[in-house]
C-alpha cells in the first residue's frame, strides 16, 4: 500500500535489448534514500536476483544477509549503476542509477569488500586524491579530510604510509574515502571481514553514529549474523538472488522463530553430590505449570534448565516461576526469555522457503 503523501507517477516501459524494462517515476517525487521495485539480474539462465523490492529509510542501517554468491554483490552493483538490471528499477538518493550512474556516485559513499588505496601514499594523501577526483576545492578539502579523519577515529594515522595500516584501518579509511562526497546513502559490501574482533566493534560503532548524527541510510551486506544482528535496525533476508523475509530481528524472529517460547532458568542446588536427584523434583515441579510443554537441562550449565512453553505463553510462565520462588517453592538464581539469535532464524527462515541448501553462512 503506498505511503500517505508520496506521489506515484504511471511507469512506462522502454526496450532494453530486447527486454521491457519498467522505467521509475521522475527524480523529486520519492523521498526514500534507496528504493527498488522488482529489481532482476539475470546472467544468461541465471537469475542473480529475482524482483528484488526494498526500501530504506533516512538515518536506517539495513542489513542485507546472505551467503556468498547469495546476490548481495550483485544488487548493490544494481544500485551504484556498475550493472543494469535485467528488469525493475531503482531509485537511489532520488536518481536512476542505470540512467544517471553519475548523479547518483555524487550522493553515494561506497565501501567496496576490498579497499584500494596507494599503499605508498599516507591516508591523508589518499584522501587528498579522491577529493581532487570529487572536484573539491582545496581549502574545502583539507577541511573535509580533517573532519573525516577525526569522525573515523584516524587522524593520529593520517600521516603514516596506507602499507603500514591493518585491515580495520584499511576499512576506517575506506569509511573516511565515502564521507568526503558529504553523502545521503553509505553502502558497504562485507565491511568487517577478516577484521579482528576489537575492529569490528569499532567498526560497528562507527556506523550507528553515523546513522544517527548525519541521518545517512546505511546499506550494510554481510554473512556474519552476529555482527548485522548487533548493528541493524532491520535484516533482509537474501537466498538464492531473492529477498525472502524483512524486518526487525525480532520481527523475524516471530515469523520464522522456533514453534515455542522458551525460558531459561537457573536453579540453585546446594552443595549435594548427586546434583541430578536434586534437580529432579524442581524440574517437576516446573513441568507442571500451565503452558509449559518439557523442560530439559541445558547443556553445559550446571543447574541450569530450558523451559519449553506454548507460543506466546513465555511471559506468564515467567511469572509463574517467579510467584514459586517468591513463595520459597522454587530455588530461583535467574529466568530469562531465550532470543532466537539471527543464525537461528535465518536457517528456519531458508527451510521454510524451501531453501535449505542454500543457507551456508558464517555464524
Amino acid at each position: 500500500m503506498p505511503r500517505p503523501g508520496r506521489a506515484r507517477e504511471p511507469m512506462p516501459r522502454k526496450r532494453d535489448r530486447g527486454t521491457t524494462v519498467p522505467i521509475e517515476p521522475e527524480a523529486g517525487t520519492e523521498p526514500l534514500p534507496i528504493v527498488a521495485k522488482g529489481l532482476t539480474k539475470r546472467y544468461g539462465e541465471v537469475v542473480a536476483v529475482d524482483h528484488l523490492d526494498l526500501e530504506i529509510e533516512p538515518g536506517e542501517i539495513f542489513g542485507l544477509l546472505g551467503q556468498n554468491g547469495a546476490g548481495k554483490t550483485t544488487t548493490i552493483l544494481m544500485l551504484l549503476g556498475l550493472t543494469e538490471p535485467t528488469s525493475g528499477w531503482a531509485r537511489v538518493a532520488g536518481f536512476d542509477p542505470a540512467r544517471r550512474p553519475l548523479q547518483v556516485k555524487r550522493r553515494v559513499g561506497y565501501l567496496p569488500d576490498a579497499v584500494g588505496f596507494y599503499g605508498a601514499m599516507t591516508g591523508r594523501q589518499n584522501l587528498r586524491y579522491t577529493a581532487r577526483l570529487n572536484g573539491l576545492s582545496r581549502d574545502d578539502a583539507e577541511a573535509d579530510i580533517e573532519a573525516a579523519l577525526g569522525q573515523v577515529g584516524m587522524a593520529a594515522r593520517a600521516n603514516d604510509r596506507v602499507e603500514t595500516y591493518s585491515r580495520g584501518m584499511l576499512q576506517r579509511l575506506g569509511i573516511a574515502d565515502a564521507l568526503l562526497k558529504d553523502p545521503t546513502v553509505l553502502i558497504l559490501d562485507e565491511p568487517t571481514t577478516a577484521i579482528d574482533p576489537l575492529g569490528v566493534v569499532e567498526i560497528l560503532e562507527l556506523l550507528r553514529r553515523l546513522a544517527h548524527e548525519r541521518r545517512m541510510a546505511i546499506l550494510l551486506s554481510s554473512h556474519l549474523l552476529s555482527q548485522v544482528q548487533s548493528v541493524c535496525d532491520r535484516v533482509g533476508i537474501f537466498a538464492a538472488g531473492r529477498l525472502i523475509g524483512v524486518g526487525t530481528v525480532e520481527d523475524l524472529a516471530t515469523r520464522f522463530g522456533e514453534s515455542e517460547d522458551l525460558v531459561e532458568v537457573g536453579l540453585e542446588l546446594g552443595r549435594t553430590t548427586d546434583r541430578q536427584a536434586a534437580a529432579a523434583p524442581l524440574v517437576r515441579l516446573l513441568g507442571e505449570l500451565a503452558d509449559v510443554r518439557s523442560v530439559r537441562p541445558l547443556d553445559g550449565m550446571d543447574g541450569a534448565v530450558i523451559v519449553h512453553a506454548a507460543p506466546g505463553a513465555g511471559a506468564g510462565v515467567r511469572a509463574a516461576i517467579l510467584g514459586l520462588a517468591a513463595s520459597g517453592t522454587l530455588p530461583l538464581t535467574s529466568v530469562r526469555q531465550v532470543v532466537p539469535s539471527l543464525d537461528d532464524i535465518y536457517r528456519r527462515a531458508l527451510e521454510v522457503r524451501g531453501l535449505a541448501g542454500h543457507g551456508e553462512v558464517a555464524a
